[in-house]
């Protein structure tokens, strides 16, 4: 049982790691990189749609990117969403078959921005985790009853071994993102 508490712990911090790591993803650099794109939601006939199921994303040039509906009648719509994107501030231009999406060239206060970006979703992952460390707690005090206080004793310092574990791992990936941006 505890064992249980334990691995669906570990394995749901995992899961956060992961989220915050895609959420980094989606924070640029100075190359155009599909994965910025991919969660742009789209208005698809009424249903918000990811842009990454309505179109083909590749990287033309360094700064271009260039998207290839599927659906033509799509074009407007994912030409639309796009430029609303938040923190893309991308120039949007449209031939009719495709969209071409040229990213600025980013200047030093905005990668600074783009760093505290970063700083805000790496706190809401370690959040994540410092949550699932207190069910998990909770979890374990109630079975104090059935495996005595002993055991729930040790397990819980390995619970927190797990917690110190994910959180350092969010913060190496938060330096690496950071070293990233701010690389000129």
């Amino acid at each position: 049982m505890i064992s249980d508490v334990l691995a669906e712990a570990r394995e749901k911090m995992q899961k956060s790691l992961e989220a915050a790591k895609d959420d980094f993803a989606n924070v640029r650099t100075g190359r155009a990189n599909p994965a910025l794109f991919q969660k742009i939601m789209v208005d698809y006939y009424g249903t918000a749609t990811p842009l990454g199921q309505l179109a083909g994303l590749t990287n033309a040039e360094a700064r271009v990117l260039v998207v290839t509906p599927y659906d033509k009648s799509a074009l407007k719509e994912i030409e639309r969403a796009i430029v609303n994107a938040p923190n893309l501030s991308a120039n949007v231009g449209n031939d009719g078959t495709i969209v071409r999406v040229t990213l600025p060239e980013l200047t030093e206060d905005r990668r600074r921005d783009f760093v505290k970006i970063v700083r805000g979703k790496a706190e809401d992952a370690r959040v994540s985790v410092r949550n699932i460390r207190r069910r998990a707690k909770d979890e374990l005090d109630a079975l104090k009853t059935e495996v005595g206080d002993d055991e729930v004793g040790r397990s819980e310092k390995e619970l927190e071994v797990i917690t110190k574990n994910a959180i350092d791992a969010i913060d190496d990936a938060v330096k690496k993102k950071e070293a990233e941006l701010l690389e000129v």
